[in-house]
Protein backbone atom coordinates (compact mmCIF):
# COMPACT_ATOMS: atom_id res chain seq x y z
CA UNK A 1 0.00 0.00 0.00
CA UNK A 2 0.95 3.47 -0.64
CA UNK A 3 1.65 5.27 2.93
CA UNK A 4 1.97 8.96 3.78
CA UNK A 5 3.03 9.72 7.43
CA UNK A 6 2.54 12.40 9.61
CA UNK A 7 6.04 13.04 8.81
CA UNK A 8 5.50 13.45 5.19
CA UNK A 9 6.56 10.51 4.41
CA UNK A 10 5.44 8.74 0.85
CA UNK A 11 6.85 5.43 0.54
CA UNK A 12 5.10 1.95 -0.39
CA UNK A 13 4.94 -0.03 2.66
CA UNK A 14 4.70 -4.08 2.77
CA UNK A 15 4.70 -6.71 5.61
CA UNK A 16 6.31 -9.11 3.72
CA UNK A 17 7.11 -12.54 4.59
CA UNK A 18 10.63 -13.16 4.30
CA UNK A 19 13.39 -15.66 5.38
CA UNK A 20 10.81 -16.95 8.25
CA UNK A 21 10.18 -13.75 9.15
CA UNK A 22 7.41 -10.70 8.59
CA UNK A 23 9.12 -7.63 8.30
CA UNK A 24 7.80 -4.13 7.52
CA UNK A 25 9.52 -2.73 4.54
CA UNK A 26 9.50 0.11 2.80
CA UNK A 27 10.00 1.16 -0.47
CA UNK A 28 10.30 4.86 -2.62
CA UNK A 29 10.41 5.11 -7.00
CA UNK A 30 11.00 1.34 -7.74
CA UNK A 31 8.23 1.61 -10.61
CA UNK A 32 9.73 4.59 -12.06
CA UNK A 33 12.48 4.46 -14.70
CA UNK A 34 15.87 4.96 -13.33
CA UNK A 35 19.44 5.49 -14.84
CA UNK A 36 20.84 4.25 -11.26
CA UNK A 37 20.27 1.45 -9.37
CA UNK A 38 18.43 1.19 -6.42
CA UNK A 39 19.91 2.07 -3.14
CA UNK A 40 19.49 -0.45 0.12
CA UNK A 41 19.76 0.57 3.10
CA UNK A 42 20.73 -0.47 6.60
CA UNK A 43 19.23 1.58 9.47
CA UNK A 44 20.89 2.23 12.98
CA UNK A 45 20.30 0.22 15.94
CA UNK A 46 16.87 0.51 17.54
CA UNK A 47 15.90 2.71 14.77
CA UNK A 48 12.86 2.74 12.34
CA UNK A 49 12.16 3.02 8.64
CA UNK A 50 11.29 7.15 9.59
CA UNK A 51 13.92 7.49 10.98
CA UNK A 52 15.51 7.74 7.71
CA UNK A 53 12.55 8.57 5.67
CA UNK A 54 13.89 12.43 4.80
CA UNK A 55 17.23 10.79 2.86
CA UNK A 56 14.89 8.63 0.51
CA UNK A 57 12.80 11.59 -0.09
CA UNK A 58 16.13 13.75 -0.76
CA UNK A 59 17.52 10.96 -3.27
CA UNK A 60 14.18 10.90 -5.77
CA UNK A 61 16.48 9.98 -8.95
CA UNK A 62 17.14 6.05 -7.43
CA UNK A 63 15.15 3.45 -5.67
CA UNK A 64 15.26 3.06 -2.15
CA UNK A 65 14.71 -0.20 0.09
CA UNK A 66 14.70 0.09 3.92
CA UNK A 67 13.12 -2.33 6.53
CA UNK A 68 12.20 -2.38 9.70
CA UNK A 69 14.52 -4.71 11.62
CA UNK A 70 12.61 -7.23 14.12
CA UNK A 71 11.32 -5.97 17.31
CA UNK A 72 11.42 -2.24 15.71
CA UNK A 73 9.50 -0.23 14.50
CA UNK A 74 6.41 -2.06 12.98
CA UNK A 75 8.47 -5.10 12.44
CA UNK A 76 6.93 -8.19 15.00
CA UNK A 77 9.23 -9.18 17.70
CA UNK A 78 11.96 -11.73 17.05
CA UNK A 79 11.14 -15.28 18.08
CA UNK A 80 14.76 -16.32 18.04
CA UNK A 81 17.84 -14.10 17.94
CA UNK A 82 19.59 -13.78 14.26
CA UNK A 83 23.31 -12.36 13.17
CA UNK A 84 24.49 -10.59 10.38
CA UNK A 85 24.68 -14.11 8.07
CA UNK A 86 21.07 -14.50 8.38
CA UNK A 87 19.75 -10.86 8.34
CA UNK A 88 21.74 -10.69 4.64
CA UNK A 89 20.07 -13.80 3.54
CA UNK A 90 17.20 -12.42 4.61
CA UNK A 91 17.58 -9.18 3.01
CA UNK A 92 18.81 -11.07 -0.70
CA UNK A 93 14.92 -12.30 0.01
CA UNK A 94 13.30 -8.59 -0.03
CA UNK A 95 15.16 -7.64 -2.72
CA UNK A 96 13.51 -10.85 -4.68
CA UNK A 97 10.80 -10.36 -3.77
CA UNK A 98 10.95 -6.82 -5.39
CA UNK A 99 12.19 -8.01 -8.64
CA UNK A 100 15.47 -6.07 -7.71
CA UNK A 101 19.22 -8.03 -8.66
CA UNK A 102 22.18 -6.06 -7.91
CA UNK A 103 21.57 -2.78 -6.00
CA UNK A 104 23.66 -0.14 -4.37
CA UNK A 105 24.14 -1.22 -0.29
CA UNK A 106 24.10 1.66 2.31
CA UNK A 107 24.42 1.25 5.83
CA UNK A 108 24.74 4.04 9.45
CA UNK A 109 26.29 3.06 12.36
CA UNK A 110 25.33 -0.31 13.46
CA UNK A 111 23.59 -0.88 10.15
CA UNK A 112 26.77 0.26 8.73
CA UNK A 113 28.26 -3.22 9.75
CA UNK A 114 25.55 -5.07 8.34
CA UNK A 115 26.34 -3.31 5.44
CA UNK A 116 29.72 -4.48 5.45
CA UNK A 117 28.70 -8.47 6.04
CA UNK A 118 25.80 -7.92 2.80
CA UNK A 119 28.42 -6.95 0.39
CA UNK A 120 31.27 -9.50 1.76
CA UNK A 121 28.35 -12.29 1.58
CA UNK A 122 26.33 -10.81 -1.44
CA UNK A 123 29.10 -9.65 -3.63
CA UNK A 124 27.67 -10.59 -6.89
CA UNK A 125 24.66 -8.57 -5.62
CA UNK A 126 26.70 -5.43 -4.72
CA UNK A 127 27.61 -2.53 -6.89
CA UNK A 128 28.92 0.21 -4.76
CA UNK A 129 28.82 0.16 -1.03
CA UNK A 130 28.25 3.56 1.55
CA UNK A 131 29.49 2.86 5.04
CA UNK A 132 28.29 5.80 7.48
CA UNK A 133 29.22 6.81 10.88
CA UNK A 134 30.43 3.05 11.44
CA UNK A 135 33.28 0.60 12.47
CA UNK A 136 34.61 -2.18 11.37
CA UNK A 137 32.51 -4.21 14.64
CA UNK A 138 34.29 -5.08 17.71
CA UNK A 139 37.49 -4.18 16.44
CA UNK A 140 36.40 -0.66 16.97
CA UNK A 141 38.18 2.58 19.43
CA UNK A 142 34.97 3.28 21.37
CA UNK A 143 33.28 7.01 21.59
CA UNK A 144 32.86 8.59 24.43
CA UNK A 145 31.58 6.62 27.44
CA UNK A 146 28.73 9.23 28.47
CA UNK A 147 27.05 8.69 25.15
CA UNK A 148 27.87 4.93 24.90
CA UNK A 149 26.14 4.59 27.96
CA UNK A 150 23.02 6.48 27.40
CA UNK A 151 22.96 4.33 23.76
CA UNK A 152 22.45 1.69 25.41
CA UNK A 153 19.43 2.49 26.92
CA UNK A 154 16.46 2.49 24.94
CA UNK A 155 14.65 5.05 26.75
CA UNK A 156 16.64 7.12 24.40
CA UNK A 157 13.44 6.30 22.20
CA UNK A 158 10.83 5.55 24.74
CA UNK A 159 11.31 9.10 26.72
CA UNK A 160 11.50 12.23 24.46
CA UNK A 161 12.27 14.62 27.27
CA UNK A 162 15.60 12.10 27.65
CA UNK A 163 16.29 12.17 24.32
CA UNK A 164 15.98 15.93 24.55
CA UNK A 165 18.06 16.45 27.33
CA UNK A 166 20.75 14.27 26.21
CA UNK A 167 20.80 15.24 22.16
CA UNK A 168 23.86 16.80 22.38
CA UNK A 169 25.62 13.95 24.80
CA UNK A 170 24.77 10.80 22.73
CA UNK A 171 24.93 12.15 18.89
CA UNK A 172 27.86 15.47 19.08
CA UNK A 173 27.76 18.00 16.03
CA UNK A 174 26.68 21.29 15.22
CA UNK A 175 23.65 22.15 12.97
CA UNK A 176 25.40 24.35 10.99
CA UNK A 177 22.15 25.58 9.88
CA UNK A 178 20.97 26.29 13.27
CA UNK A 179 18.14 24.87 12.67
CA UNK A 180 16.97 23.62 16.60
CA UNK A 181 13.98 21.90 14.36
CA UNK A 182 15.47 19.07 12.76
CA UNK A 183 16.15 17.72 16.55
CA UNK A 184 12.74 17.47 17.25
CA UNK A 185 11.60 16.31 13.87
CA UNK A 186 14.35 13.42 14.19
CA UNK A 187 12.55 12.42 18.16
CA UNK A 188 9.44 13.11 16.46
CA UNK A 189 9.87 10.10 13.77
CA UNK A 190 11.57 7.88 16.52
CA UNK A 191 9.24 5.19 17.65
CA UNK A 192 10.97 2.76 20.22
CA UNK A 193 11.71 -0.63 19.38
CA UNK A 194 10.57 -3.38 21.80
CA UNK A 195 13.23 -4.44 24.68
CA UNK A 196 13.45 -8.02 22.92
CA UNK A 197 14.20 -6.65 19.79
CA UNK A 198 16.46 -3.96 21.04
CA UNK A 199 18.20 -6.62 23.37
CA UNK A 200 18.71 -9.12 20.06
CA UNK A 201 19.93 -6.17 18.04
CA UNK A 202 22.15 -5.88 20.41
CA UNK A 203 23.65 -9.38 20.62
CA UNK A 204 23.46 -9.60 16.99
CA UNK A 205 26.57 -7.87 16.47
CA UNK A 206 28.94 -9.72 19.46
CA UNK A 207 31.77 -11.23 18.55
CA UNK A 208 31.45 -10.02 15.21
CA UNK A 209 34.23 -8.47 12.86
CA UNK A 210 34.88 -7.42 9.53
CA UNK A 211 38.76 -5.89 9.53
CA UNK A 212 40.29 -9.76 8.41
CA UNK A 213 37.98 -9.70 5.00
CA UNK A 214 37.66 -5.97 4.40
CA UNK A 215 41.19 -5.90 1.99
CA UNK A 216 39.58 -8.50 0.00
CA UNK A 217 36.70 -6.23 -0.51
CA UNK A 218 36.25 -5.77 -4.27
CA UNK A 219 34.06 -2.98 -4.25
CA UNK A 220 34.52 0.55 -4.28
CA UNK A 221 33.79 2.48 -0.96
CA UNK A 222 32.40 5.40 0.27
CA UNK A 223 32.86 5.81 3.77
CA UNK A 224 31.22 9.28 5.41
CA UNK A 225 32.47 10.14 9.44
CA UNK A 226 31.26 13.44 11.61
CA UNK A 227 34.51 14.80 13.07
CA UNK A 228 32.03 15.61 16.18
CA UNK A 229 30.80 12.06 15.98
CA UNK A 230 30.32 10.71 20.27
CA UNK A 231 29.73 7.18 19.15
CA UNK A 232 31.65 6.28 16.53
CA UNK A 233 34.91 8.47 16.63
CA UNK A 234 36.29 9.08 13.36
CA UNK A 235 39.28 6.98 13.66
CA UNK A 236 36.73 4.30 12.76
CA UNK A 237 37.05 5.67 9.36
CA UNK A 238 40.41 5.73 8.82
CA UNK A 239 40.88 2.48 9.95
CA UNK A 240 38.08 1.01 7.25
CA UNK A 241 39.48 3.28 4.61
CA UNK A 242 42.55 1.93 5.31
CA UNK A 243 41.69 -1.85 5.32
CA UNK A 244 39.79 -1.26 1.89
CA UNK A 245 41.64 -1.01 -0.99
CA UNK A 246 38.90 1.05 -3.14
CA UNK A 247 37.66 3.46 -0.53
CA UNK A 248 37.66 7.03 -0.19
CA UNK A 249 36.96 8.92 3.14
CA UNK A 250 34.66 11.64 3.04
CA UNK A 251 34.80 13.49 6.80
CA UNK A 252 32.01 16.07 7.63
CA UNK A 253 33.07 18.75 9.39
CA UNK A 254 31.20 19.75 12.48
CA UNK A 255 28.77 16.47 11.72
CA UNK A 256 27.67 14.13 15.11
CA UNK A 257 26.38 11.07 14.82
CA UNK A 258 23.35 12.26 12.64
CA UNK A 259 25.13 13.96 10.17
CA UNK A 260 22.66 12.56 7.23
CA UNK A 261 20.08 14.48 9.28
CA UNK A 262 22.11 17.50 10.05
CA UNK A 263 23.91 18.36 7.37
CA UNK A 264 21.85 16.53 4.80
CA UNK A 265 22.44 18.82 1.48
CA UNK A 266 26.30 18.16 2.25
CA UNK A 267 25.78 14.70 2.53
CA UNK A 268 23.57 13.93 -0.28
CA UNK A 269 25.97 15.95 -2.46
CA UNK A 270 29.32 13.49 -1.40
CA UNK A 271 26.71 10.75 -1.78
CA UNK A 272 25.38 11.48 -5.41
CA UNK A 273 29.31 12.19 -6.15
CA UNK A 274 30.05 8.63 -4.99
CA UNK A 275 26.90 6.88 -6.52
CA UNK A 276 26.97 9.18 -10.08
CA UNK A 277 30.81 8.37 -10.85
CA UNK A 278 31.65 6.37 -13.52
CA UNK A 279 32.88 2.94 -13.13
CA UNK A 280 36.41 2.50 -11.77
CA UNK A 281 36.77 6.32 -11.07
CA UNK A 282 37.84 5.90 -7.46
CA UNK A 283 39.85 2.85 -7.79
CA UNK A 284 41.86 5.00 -10.70
CA UNK A 285 42.27 7.53 -8.33
CA UNK A 286 43.66 5.42 -5.56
Amino acid sequence: MNAKTSNEMTATIEMMDVGGRTLRVAHWRLDEPSDHPPLLFFNGIGANIEAVAPLAELLTERGFVMFDMPGTGESPDPTIPYNPFTMSWTATQILDHLGLEEVDVMGVSWGGAMAQHYALQYPGRTRRLVLVATTAGMLMVPGNPAALTKMANPRRYIDPKFMNEHFQTLYGGVDKDGAAHQKDDHIGRLKPPSPRGYFYQLIAMLGWTSLPALPFMNKEVLIMMGDDDQIVPLVNGKILNTAIRNSRLEVIEGGGHLFLLTHADESVATLRRFLDAPDGEDRAAA
